[in-house]
C-alpha cells in the first residue's frame, strides 16, 4: 500500500499526519510527504514542518520520502498522484466554524474531486483507530468502499458498523413496507437491496470486522449524524462518483459533500465506480490477503 500524505506545513497537516500513520503502520504501507509552498518565503518553515511529520511517521517504524514543490497545491497534488501510483492520498482540512454548504475549505473539495486514489480528509484531532462507519446506499457500487475500509479496519483491528438510511415513506403506505424497516428482516429478505446489504455485511463478517448493522428511516445526512452523536466513531466511510467530463475528475454527491462538510472526524471517499478503484482495490485485498496468509503460516510453522 503506497499513501501520499499532503502538507501545507499548518497544524491540521500534522494532525491528518498523525491520524493517517495510524493507517499507515496497521497496512505496512510505503508512505511519502508531499509540501507545497506558494510563496519562497514559506519554504523553510514549510521544510521544518515536514521533518516533524516524518518524525511522526518515524515513531510508527514508517520512512517517509519527502517530496516538496512550488506551485498551486491542487495542481501539485493532482500533477503527483498522476505521475506517482498511490493507494490513498492524505489531506487535513480545517473547518470555517459556520455549518452550511461551505463549511469546509473549497480547496478540500477539489482535490477531492480531482485525484484518483481514495482521500482521507482529516477534520479535527484522533489517536486512534477503533471503531469505523461506512455509509452504504445499497447500492453493489458501494462494495468498493466497503472492500477498502474492510481491509484498513482488519489491518488495524478496528470495528465496522454499516448503516443504510432508507427514504422515509407516506404515512398512508407506512404499514406496507416493514419488512424494509427492520434490519434482521431485511437482510434476511430476497430484495435487491436485502441481497446488496447482506453481500456488504458478509465482506465485513469474513474479514472477522463488522460490528453492527444500522437501519435508520429518513432523510440521508441527518440520520447519519445523528448516528456520529450516538456512537464515539473515529473514521466514517462515504463514496463518490466518477463524471463523465473530459477532466475525468469525480463528483461528490450531495450526501458525501454534506458528511464531510458536517462530520467532526475523519472522512475516508472511496471512489464507488472507477474502473481505477476497482483494480487498485483488488490487488491490494489480495496483495493483504496474501501477506496475512503467510505470516500466519510463519507462526503455525
Amino acid at each position: 500500500m503506497k499513501m501520499l500524505f499532503c502538507s501545507d506545513g499548518s497544524h491540521q497537516a500534522e494532525n491528518a499526519v498523525r491520524f493517517g500513520a495510524l493507517i499507515a503502520a496497521a497496512c505496512e504501507a510505503e508512505p511519502a510527504i508531499l509540501g507545497i509552498v506558494e510563496r519562497a518565503s514559506d519554504q523553510e518553515p514549510l521544510l521544518q514542518a515536514l521533518r516533524r511529520e516524518q518524525d511522526i511517521l518515524r515513531d510508527y517504524h514508517l520512512n517517509a520520502e519527502l517530496i516538496t514543490k512550488a506551485g498551486h497545491p491542487v495542481q501539485e497534488i493532482v500533477k503527483r498522484t498522476r505521475e506517482e501510483s498511490y493507494d490513498l492520498v492524505v489531506i487535513g482540512a480545517v473547518c470555517k466554524g459556520v455549518r452550511g454548504p461551505l463549511w469546509m475549505s473549497a480547496r478540500a473539495y477539489r482535490i477531492i474531486e480531482s485525484v484518483q486514489p481514495p482521500v482521507l480528509v482529516v477534520i479535527g484531532e484522533r489517536s486512534v483507530l477503533r471503531r469505523i462507519l461506512i455509509c452504504t446506499s445499497g447500492g453493489s457500487q458501494a462494495d468498493k468502499a466497503v472492500a477498502f475500509a474492510c481491509e484498513i479496519a482488519r489491518m488495524g483491528s478496528a470495528v465496522v458498523d454499516l448503516i443504510h438510511v432508507m427514504a422515509e415513506p407516506p404515512a398512508m403506505y407506512a404499514d406496507l413496507i416493514g419488512v424494509e424497516e427492520d434490519a434482521s428482516r431485511l437482510l434476511a429478505s430476497n430484495s435487491q437491496l436485502g441481497r446488496t446489504l447482506r453481500h456488504q455485511k458478509d465482506l465485513l463478517e469474513q474479514a472477522g470486522v463488522f460490528g453492527e448493522f444500522r437501519l435508520r428511516h429518513g432523510l440521508v445526512v441527518p440520520e447519519i449524524l445523528r448516528e456520529l452523536q450516538r456512537t464515539d466513531y473515529d473514521l466514517v466511510v462515504a463514496g463518490s462518483s466518477p463524471s463523465e467530463d473530459m477532466l475525468r475528475q469525480y463528483v461528490i454527491g450531495d450526501v458525501t459533500h454534506e458528511i464531510v462538510d458536517r462530520a467532526e472526524l475523519p472522512v475516508l471517499v472511496v471512489r464507488t465506480e472507477s474502473r481505477h478503484i476497482v483494480r487498485r482495490v483488488g490487488a491490494l485485498v489480495a496483495s493483504m490477503f496474501r501477506r496475512h496468509r503467510r505470516t500466519s503460516e510463519a507462526v503455525r510453522g
